[in-house]
């Protein structure tokens, strides 16, 4: 070994990917593991970092050329020792001139101090917080003006980052590709729309709001119809996820779904207000989408919304299967199963969706239109290779049974379904059919039904559910 030249050593340490491997191979001789601490370019640390700056500089000089730095204090409590502060990131920031990929998770004393260190890395481009509650506007603004190659930006649970100045110079800049924003109480949807010119440059957006945070009565039209009609340029944007969002008719994030020309994958999770016509503006522009996730609000959860024309129909899925023939994933999933809606998709709207779609991939969750004549639809389903079905309580053993004869089935998730038993997969066992099949919480169904039903099985049994 000690005749190899050092570029094939470095072929052989690129292809250890796990740190405990390279950690043992550093460990044989001086040779390797000075080799090694110079490709070291990505680092994982959390509670067991103490003291916190003296084992980061120490770190950060082992290896020189770190470029992915992640700092995830999950599970900290006061006796593991102080976390990383302010000093810390200075260290960091200080010894690290390659990095170029930060994740700060319940770093909880770091403050905007810390944050302004970051603007001398030149050239950090992705940057992740994650419960950083001491950290406000002003230290993200700096970010923004600091770090100019910043691309991702993503910002989870930081509860006083209250000021939005920094979004309007992220607009100027228009330099962000990927935006992420959830559960920051002080970020509202309107405050979107600061971005500017910056939805000409993004590629990806995931915004959310805090459920648990927002009241009701915001959800009133009346606060929604402040907000200005405004022609949104998001050309570039592939992904688009929106959580607890209110969606107005020709305003906010209304204006996003008729320019979206290149979305391949939407999500919309709790969002209200979304209507047939948003869906119908979307689809007849993404002709690409990929994948349609939608969590629907039940008619329960709408007391506010009496609008028939404010929830979505088979409408929506009429359109979805008329323009979007590049569809490999679909899921619905409706939020309250003890009252679901009684004006949505109907059974015949998602045979019409899967008949015109190329869908790989299906997930039903408390789609009480679907029974076991959809089951039987889905004999014909040619691309079908993956199947979940989560309280679908209409699906009985007569449907499931038919589940061995759809053509490309690989992949069976049942949940909370009380309508099926082990007579209804006792064709797929010994078929060697599924590749997998996953049971959770099916009363009916036992660990023996499922013996052999696929080459892959998990069982789980939590009837807690029911009570």
């Amino acid at each position: 070994m000690d005749e190899l030249p050092d570029h094939l050593v470095w072929d052989i340490l690129s292809k250890l990917h796990t740190t405990s491997d390279r950690n043992s191979v550093s460990l044989s001789c001086r040779r390797f593991y000075s080799l090694d601490n110079d490709q070291r370019y990505s680092l994982r640390v959390g509670c067991g970092l103490v003291p916190a700056t003296d084992a980061l500089l120490s770190l950060s000089r082992r290896f020189p050329n770190l470029s992915k730095v992640e700092i995830i204090y999950s599970g900290w409590m006061s006796k593991l020792g102080k976390q990383l502060d302010d000093q810390g990131l200075l260290v960091l920031t200080t010894n690290c001139p390659s990095l170029t990929d930060l994740t700060l998770s319940y770093c909880t004393f770091i403050t905007d101090v810390g944050i302004r260190h970051l603007s001398s890395c030149p050239e950090l481009s992705s940057l992740e917080l994650n419960f950083a509650p001491r950290i406000t506007g002003c230290g993200v603004l700096s970010l923004a003006v600091g770090c100019k190659k910043l691309r991702r930006l993503y910002l989870v649970r930081c509860l006083n980052v209250a000021s939005v100045e920094w979004l309007e110079y992220f607009g100027k800049l228009e330099t962000l590709e990927e935006l992420c924003i959830k559960n920051c109480r002080a970020i509202g949807e309107g405050d979107l729309i600061k971005l500017r010119n910056s939805w000409r440059k993004l590629r990806s957006l995931q915004f959310e709001v805090d459920a648990n945070y927002r009241y009701m009565k915001v959800y009133d039209q009346v606060a929604v119809e402040r907000w200005p009609k405004q022609l949104v340029p998001c050309d570039s944007l592939v992904e688009l996820s929106l959580g607890n969002c209110i969606i107005a008719p020709g305003r906010g994030l209304a204006c996003v779904f008729r320019n979206c020309k290149n979305l391949e994958k939407l999500h919309l999770d709790m969002c209200i207000g979304v209507s047939d016509s948003d869906i119908i503006a979307l689809v007849q522009k993404a002709k690409h989408l990929r994948s349609i996730s939608l969590r629907v609000p039940s008619d329960f959860t709408l007391p506010l919304l009496n609008n028939i024309t404010l929830r979505l129909t088979d409408e929506s899925l009429s359109a979805i299967a008329q323009h979007c023939s590049q569809l490999e994933r679909f899921k619905i999933s409706f939020s309250d199963g003890e009252f679901p809606s009684l004006f949505s998709f109907t059974l015949q709207g998602i045979i019409t969706l899967m008949e015109k779609c190329p869908i790989r991939e299906l997930s039903l969750d408390h789609v009480c239109s679907f029974n076991d004549m959809g089951m039987e639809a889905l004999c014909s389903a040619q691309n079908l290779e993956i199947l979940e079905l989560v309280h679908c309580q209409e699906v009985s053993d007569e449907g499931l049974i038919l589940a061995s004869q759809f053509p490309s089935l690989s992949v069976l998730k049942l949940s909370k379904c009380l309508g099926v038993t082990d007579e209804g997969l006792r064709p797929l066992v010994g078929s060697q059919k599924l590749e997998l099949l996953v049971i959770e919480d099916c009363p009916q169904v036992s660990r023996r039904g499922v013996h052999d039903a696929a080459s892959s099985v998990s069982f789980r049994q939590d009837l807690s559910w029911m009570y």
